[in-house]
């Protein structure tokens, strides 16, 4: 094979938890499903590892998806392995020349180190056909992430950056446009005129799962309402694109997200914080977040979040956008829930309770169902209404949230892939909340492990 005619997945990060527990289990199912074509896998990090050490961790992570074919075993049995600190420029280099074909640069790293090393790329510059690919967060506000954006405008053109969200990768996720425009009787109730709110929850039983180094420094609000639920928001209140194409797609997200704000720019009553303290989950004692190893109990690190947002567009202006997350829950719920106006009027002598209709979304990682809550007449009493559910189940995508990614960022399709004006534009709806925290004019509540949340909290 010419080395021209293959291009070259360099992670950068390798020994990793990312890289063990989502990436290379995301790069295997793609390769088992005869995607993406001739492929050389090099990894690196700090690890004192040879080809072999890294051999084995690409055999064991292919495993984890049940990746098995000879696609798979051809990109394990050829990896390499290079230690390199990738904030120097000469170690840069050297991993460039490992490269068979244009690199897909993947940096499985924390944002401050993938900066750095974006910096050190610039006078060395890459081989035109180069995309780069970063986790989240982009930046740590709306000014570092546009920073960030030029920062990356040196090395490579805008479409070929791919801003990973997981997230917008879940077929669970993508199953909302064909919910939305797949579907005549939905569609045009989508609105103001109809909608009276829409919920969009990821409440999660997990706790902090060693996640120490990271969360405490990001919190609930950062790591997924910024990072994610914003870019759910806008999968939901967009137009109907004219085509499922990166431009059109990401332009209508982003014109939602241009359009999103606090509700009543009020972030102290349109938003809510918490953290759990020691309780029980499925039977399993859980100390309580400030006890945790690693967290700094005086940063006041929410482990639940939750804002308002309006969508001022013709659309949807007037309706609050619930956006909410939560850790070591006992009421796990992942979901868009969108809840309509009750009937313009109901004839007297209709016994109809006050439960209003509903249309359900799930967005669980691994399976959804879409659902509907709606009237009808029960046995008994035909004058007497009773509430009714239709629900179908989505069942699992073709790939992994983490394989359909990579599909993207290997046949350099960014459609699902964060634009960067939109995260700039993510950060910026969050400001005002972060600020009001940061100066603590919203309290931070408490709840324990395995209940529903903090007091109140709104169960769908």
């Amino acid at each position: 094979m010419n080395r021209a005619d293959r291009q070259t997945l360099l992670i950068l990060g390798a020994g990793g938890d990312l890289t063990a527990r989502l990436l290379l289990p995301g790069l295997g199912a793609l390769l088992s499903s005869r995607q993406p074509g001739p492929l050389a896998l090099v990894g690196s990090g700090m690890d004192d590892w040879d080809d072999e050490r890294w051999r084995s961790r690409v055999r064991e992570s292919f495993a984890l998806a049940d990746a098995s074919s000879p696609e798979t075993e051809a990109v394990a049995s050829g990896a390499r392995y290079l230690r390199a600190d990738v904030t120097r420029e000469e170690d840069l280099r050297r991993l460039l020349d490992a490269c068979e074909g244009p690199p897909v640069v993947y940096f499985a790293l924390p944002p401050a180190i993938t900066e750095r090393a974006c910096r050190a790329l610039i006078p060395i510059g890459l081989p035109e056909g180069s995309r780069l690919a970063m986790e989240k967060p982009f930046g740590t506000d709306a000014a570092s992430a546009a920073a960030l954006n030029d920062l990356l405008a040196q090395l490579v053109p805008e479409d070929h950056v791919h801003r990973v969200d997981h997230f917008a990768a879940m077929s669970t996720v993508l199953n909302i446009l064909g919910v939305r425009f797949g579907n005549r009787m939905f569609e045009p109730l989508l609105s103001g005129e109809h909608v009276a709110s829409v919920e969009i929850v990821f409440d999660e039983s997990l706790g902090l799962e060693g996640r120490a180094g990271y969360y405490d420094g990001a919190g609930a609000l950062v790591d997924m309402i910024q990072s994610h639920l914003l870019q759910v928001l806008s999968i939901v209140a967009m137009e109907a694109p004219p085509t499922l194409g990166a431009v059109d797609v990401r332009d209508g997200k982003a014109q939602v997200l241009r359009a999103a704000h606090v509700w009543g720019d009020d972030p102290i009553s349109s938003s809510r914080r918490a953290r759990y303290a020691a309780g029980e989950i499925d039977g399993r004692g859980l100390p309580a977040y400030a006890d945790e190893a690693g967290i700094d109990p005086d940063r006041k690190t929410e482990t639940f979040a939750e804002i308002v947002v309006a969508v001022d567009t013709w659309r949807w202006a007037g309706v609050p956008f619930r956006l909410r997350s939560g850790k070591a829950l006992g009421c796990p719920r992942t979901e868009v829930a969108v809840t309509f106006k009750p009937p313009q009027r109901v004839p007297a002598g209709l016994n109809c309770h006050d439960r209003p209709d509903r249309l359900r979304i799930g967005i669980a990682l691994d399976a959804g169902r879409v659902a509907l809550e709606l009237n009808i007449s029960g046995p008994g009493d035909p004058f007497g209404i009773d509430p009714a559910t239709l629900e179908s189940d989505f069942g699992p995508g073709e790939l992994p949230p983490y394989g359909e990614v990579l599909k993207g960022v290997l046949s350099g399709e960014p459609v699902l892939s964060v634009r960067g004006d939109m995260a700039v534009e993510c950060w910026r709806v969050i400001a005002p909340v972060l600020q009001a925290w940061r100066r603590d004019d919203v309290p931070l509540e408490e709840y324990p492990a395995g209940s529903p949340g903090p007091p109140d909290v709104a169960g769908g």
